[in-house]
Parts: C-alpha cells; sequence; structure tokens
C-alpha cells in the first residue's frame, strides 16, 4: 500500500476490513482472528481513535516479535503480511491479513469474527457453520497468502517431474509452471500452501521437525533441527536415525554384506512419511522425534483425522480421511506411498516380520505420538538354543518338512501370518492351515487370543 492509500484510508477509518490500533495488544491478535474467518482485512498500528497518526516505535526485532506472537496465539497458526511506512515523520504498522482457507480459527480457544467495523464472538452455531463449509475442501489446495512462485525452488520440481516420468515411465512435456498447475499445485495463478511445503526454496518456517537422540529423559547427546521441502526431511530425518542405530552385517553368500539393524527400517520410514504427509501443519507447534535406548517415540501436531480413534486403527476396522489431500497426492505420484490409509497396518505387519514387539499409537497433548519399540518378541520356549536344536531334531522324527518348518517359524515370530508361513514354505494356504490343524491336534503349538490379533506358541 502507498502512503497516499493509508492515509485515505485512516481519514475514512474503520469498517467491515479496517481496523485502527494505538499499539500492538492482544486486541490486536483479536482483529487478525475476525479477519481470518470474514474476508480479510487490515489492521494500522500507530493511530488514535481520533483518525490521527501517532506513531510507534519499532526495534530490530519488534516485527518479527509481533509475527511470533500471532503465530503462537492462532490456531490454526496464522502468519500475516506485516511491515511498517513513515508518514508525517512518523512510523505506523500495517498488518494485512487475507481470509483463512479452513475456517473457524481462534484465540486462546475463543472464536472471533468481523461484523461492520468491531469483532464479534462467535457462538457455537457460527463456529459449526464455518466448519462445515470448508470439511470438504483440504488447507494445503488454498493460495499461500505469503508465498508465491519464487519462494519454491524449480530444480526440486523438476526433479519430481522426473521421478513421475520414471515411475510411470512416460514423458511430460510440460514446463514446470505449467505441470504445477495442470495439479494443481498453483490454483488461479496463487501457489498453495502444499505446493509450497513440497518444493520450498530455502527454510521453511512451517515445516519444523526435532530429531534428538536421549541417553535420558533429559539427556541428548545428539539433535537436528530441520526446516526444508516435505521430499528432503524424509531423507534426513531417516539419515539421522539411522546414524543412530546399531548393525549388524550378515554374511549371506552373495556379493555384498546384508545390514540387519536393531530397529526394523522399513516401518522408521513407513512412520516418517506419515508424519510429513498427516502432520497438522496449521498447528504452531513442530513435530519431535526422539530416539532412546530401548524406543523411538515420534510425536505430530494434530490429533487423528476424520473421526478416526486408536481402537479403529488397532483393530484396522475405519475408512481413511486424508488431513492434507495435496501433499499425500504428490507422495503417492512419486512413488513413496503406495496406498493412501494403509501406513498403519504395514508398520504392524513390518513389525511382526522382523519379530518386534507391537508399535504403541496414542494421542497426547493434542498430538498423536508412535512409539517404535527395539525389544523383540519373547519366545515361549524358554531354552538355549543348543537345547531347541535338540527338541527340534527329536520332533521331526514325528513330522514332515512343512511341519517341523512351520514350528521354526513359529518360533521366530509369534505373530507371522498363514499367508506368510504360506509364502515362506511355499505351499497353499489351505495346506498350511491342515498342517496347523496336525500340530495342534499333537499338542505341539496352540493359539493365544484372536484370529487377528493374536499369536503362537509353541509347546516345549
Amino acid at each position: 500500500m502507498t502512503k497516499g492509500e493509508i492515509t485515505n484510508i485512516i481519514k475514512n477509518g474503520e469498517n467491515q476490513k479496517m481496523e485502527l490500533k494505538s499499539s500492538f495488544d492482544k486486541s490486536v491478535i483479536e482483529s487478525v482472528v475476525a479477519f481470518s474467518n470474514a474476508s480479510g482485512g487490515k489492521i494500522i498500528i500507530g493511530c488514535s481513535d481520533a483518525k490521527k497518526i501517532i506513531g510507534v516505535s519499532l526495534s530490530a526485532e519488534t516485527l518479527k516479535n509481533w509475527i511470533n506472537e500471532i503465530k503462537q496465539n492462532t490456531q490454526p497458526q496464522v502468519i500475516p503480511e506485516i511491515y511498517d511506512i513513515k508518514i508525517d515523520g512518523k512510523k505506523i504498522v500495517v498488518i494485512e491479513v487475507s481470509e483463512y482457507p479452513v475456517k473457524p480459527v481462534n484465540f486462546k480457544n475463543k472464536y472471533y469474527k468481523r461484523v461492520a467495523n468491531s469483532n464479534h464472538l462467535m457462538s457455537v452455531d457460527e463456529i459449526a457453520n464455518e466448519y462445515i463449509k470448508t470439511i470438504n475442501s483440504s488447507w494445503d489446495f488454498y493460495p499461500d497468502s505469503t508465498h508465491n512462485i519464487q519462494n519454491i525452488s524449480i530444480k526440486k520440481v523438476e526433479k519430481f517431474i522426473q521421478q513421475l516420468e520414471k515411475r510411470t515411465d512416460s514423458d511430460i512435456n510440460l514446463s514446470p509452471l505449467k505441470f504445477l498447475k495442470k495439479l494443481e499445485f498453483i490454483r488461479n495463478d496463487k501457489l498453495t500452501y502444499g505446493a509450497y511445503l513440497l518444493f520450498v526454496k530455502d527454510y521453511c518456517l512451517i515445516s519444523d521437525i526435532q530429531v534428538g537422540r536421549f541417553k535420558s529423559d533429559t539427556t541428548i547427546i545428539d539433535s537436528i533441527s530441520i526446516n526444508k521441502d516435505l521430499f528432503t526431511e524424509v531423507d534426513e530425518i531417516i539419515a539421522f536415525i539411522k546414524k543412530h542405530l546399531m548393525v549388524e552385517f550378515i554374511i549371506t553368500g552373495m556379493p555384498q554384506r546384508e545390514e540387519r539393524f536393531d530397529y526394523p527400517l522399513d516401518a522408521i520410514r513407513e512412520i516418517v512419511v506419515n508424519m510429513v504427509v498427516h502432520r497438522e501443519y496449521r498447528d504452531s507447534s513442530g513435530s519431535i522425534i526422539k530416539i532412546f535406548d530401548n524406543r523411538i517415540e515420534f510425536y505430530n501436531p494434530g490429533k487423528l483425522y476424520g473421526g478416526i480413534t486408536i481402537k479403529d486403527l488397532l483393530s484396522n476396522n475405519y475408512n481413511s480421511k486424508v488431513r492434507n489431500k495435496l501433499i499425500a497426492r504428490a507422495f503417492k505420484e512419486a512413488g513413496i506411498i503406495e496406498k493412501y490409509g494403509s501406513g498403519i497396518k504395514r508398520v504392524f505387519d513390518i513389525c511382526k516380520e522382523n519379530g518386534v514387539i507391537p508399535p504403541r499409537f496414542e494421542e497426547v497433548f493434542n498430538g498423536f505420538k508412535v512409539t517404535l519399540f527395539k525389544e523383540k518378541i519373547k519366545s515361549t520356549d524358554k531354552v538355549t538354543d543348543k537345547v531347541t536344536d535338540k527338541v527340534t531334531d527329536k520332533v521331526t522324527d514325528n513330522l514332515t518338512g512343512n511341519q517341523t518348518g512351520i514350528i521354526r517359524l513359529m518360533r521366530q515370530n509369534a505373530y507371522i501370518t498363514t499367508k506368510e508361513l504360506s509364502n515362506k514354505i511355499k505351499i497353499s494356504q489351505r495346506k498350511i492351515k491342515e498342517n496347523i490343524g496336525r500340530l495342534k491336534e499333537k499338542g505341539l503349538i496352540k493359539r493365544k487370543g484372536s484370529a487377528k490379533t493374536g499369536h503362537w506358541e509353541v509347546i516345549k
């Protein structure tokens, strides 16, 4: 805005889209929220009620501190455009607020809207109606009011196109910008929030993830803070975690040794990808990963989305709803996500296959936490390897090779499924079930718990 435009606005006084303030205080944040829940507006700081410019005193950090205060006290977080300008030798500050794409926004759990020239507290019905208007959309599809094409890396877009061409074995004969428009990363010639997060050029304020290696709950021996594009974040998080895992090298007879980590890497990758894709980026808090000696904790802002509960997750009985549709689609197009909503089940399956106890899922501190454990599934056969070999040899005389193989695999992984047994032993699931029935009759195995969530027990 020019000096002339600002001067005329001040003379005309407050209205539906204009607020005058003498100084920055909590009422300014209330106005930011009110404009976010309406059609946007401007707040001019440094003006009296009599529509006179009185100016404000600013230090080098003042505007930055005001932005942080607005961000930290709004939910979902609002980051308006803010700048100062000198008129008649006095400095005033202009805060430009865009309409927020996913409403309503609150300040300390209070929701305001702009009516005429003042802010009004919204009723329960008004809050619900604003939410209903936007529930069928996705935040990351909306235009980013504070960033534009200059804030993203065209090289990163080109790399994404190359990944897509390789995966689909096709040529995409479009320029990076036309490609972004075609896939709706750019809408109405404006960069979307999702595109900004996926292809940001340098530092990204809202994608921060803290990763630390802990020797105790309070002792950190190594840490990293990541504020980059989402694809890069996945790679750097996994690289940092791998650096702090124990690894053994297995001689397999192949030219290269096989690496075996003390945590299943596939499960870690699945959890990290889900963190980045499904995070609530409108929340002002960041994601946190803590690596301990016996577990890894992954915390994400935002609870489970779409009314899904922890019970639904554990039973695998739910219809997945995606919080960030554009981001999820990008990860799927890049081949990083195979199928929407199947990540949690894959984590369980990977842990079972690796003989690791199941992960823990919980909603805490207005967020979602996954804990991956190092502990292996305890075998019910509590004897030494030497004695175990003797027991196996003894029962082998009365068992077929397939039945001996089933017992061996059940000892290694008490949660193994009939399908997994079928794949490893190379016989049909029907034959696996027949052999399991005979082993039960001989009293050599039994099933503990339900068919879906239980496990096998090998009798001594």
